[in-house]
């Protein structure tokens, strides 16, 4: 079978399984089984695949077909312009996690310590390092998540600090000019309603909040007003209509909250300046 027609033929079965955006599905798991660019799948279309490449590229069109993440099959995701190494023991950076980088930089630039709150894969914390040069730590709860955030680390040569802690509970107080998260934020209830790749195969910690949704969200207000300098920001991620209820919870001290939508134009990070 030549690679065009292996193309086409699992972009059929893509198809044929309800998967979303079959063709560059196919194309990326047909690269993935002959490590290689996605270019040289149409510069060599009449190329035969050999059996063990065969033999991996049906593997990962099955994978998919069961509802595996494409992004766990291969193994990577892209965020902010740099590759990022993910397992299913984090979840996937998604692209309008992004607007959260872009928060801290327009917001705090400057700020000279950041600690990122459930790190996961280490795609936010270490970005903010390699963007603002700032000494930047990445906290989570799993130390599985974290070793996958060492990793990627290590890789795309950020020196960020991993502390394996519950929330803000490793940091000393006074400590911090800004603190950023993209908390769990899905209540319970909520798990049948979600597409079967996350349901299934993303880590559960790092889904699920508690019966409301917005558990952490308390949590990470009440913790930041200790670990946060005077004039410093939390940065947090919200979810789909959490603007308001997240809003009321800061009370006295927090100035200058403001939210930014979202290419959707849903309200997606919220940001607040602590000046007790």
């Amino acid at each position: 079978m030549t690679l065009q027609q292996a193309l086409l033929q699992g972009t059929k079965l893509l198809e044929e399984g309800s998967i979303a955006s079959p063709r560059l599905t196919a194309e990326v798991l047909l690269c993935h089984a002959l490590h290689c660019e996605r270019s040289f799948l149409y510069a060599h279309g009449e190329r035969e695949l050999r059996e063990v490449e065969w033999i991996h590229y049906g593997r990962y069109l099955h994978e998919r077909l069961n509802g595996k993440p494409t992004q766990y099959i291969t193994g990577r995701q892209e965020f902010y312009g740099r590759e990022f190494c993910v397992t299913p023991d984090v979840l996937i950076p998604r692209p309008e996690t992004e607007l959260v980088v872009e928060t801290v930089l327009k917001l705090a630039s400057h700020a000279g310590r950041i600690v990122d709150v459930g790190c996961g894969s280490g795609a936010i914390a270490v970005t903010l390092r390699l963007e603002t040069g700032a000494e930047v730590f990445g906290l989570d709860i799993s130390a599985a998540a974290l070793r996958v955030a060492r990793a990627n680390a290590q890789r795309l040569g950020a020196l960020v600090e991993f502390v394996r802690c519950d929330l803000l509970a490793g940091i000393a107080g006074e400590s911090m000019d800004v603190i950023v998260s993209n908390p769990p934020y899905v209540p319970l209830g909520d798990r049948a309603g979600l597409q079967r790749e996350v349901r299934d195969h993303e880590p559960e910690a790092a889904l699920f909040a508690g019966p409301t949704g917005f558990e952490i969200y308390q949590r990470l207000v009440d913790e930041a007003r200790r670990v946060l300098r005077r004039g410093g920001w939390l940065v947090m991620e919200l979810g789909y209509n959490g603007r308001d209820r997240v809003t009321e919870m800061l009370g006295p001290g927090w100035r200058d909250v403001q939210v930014a939508p979202d290419l959707a134009g849903i309200p997606r990070v919220l940001a607040a300046r602590w000046e007790p």
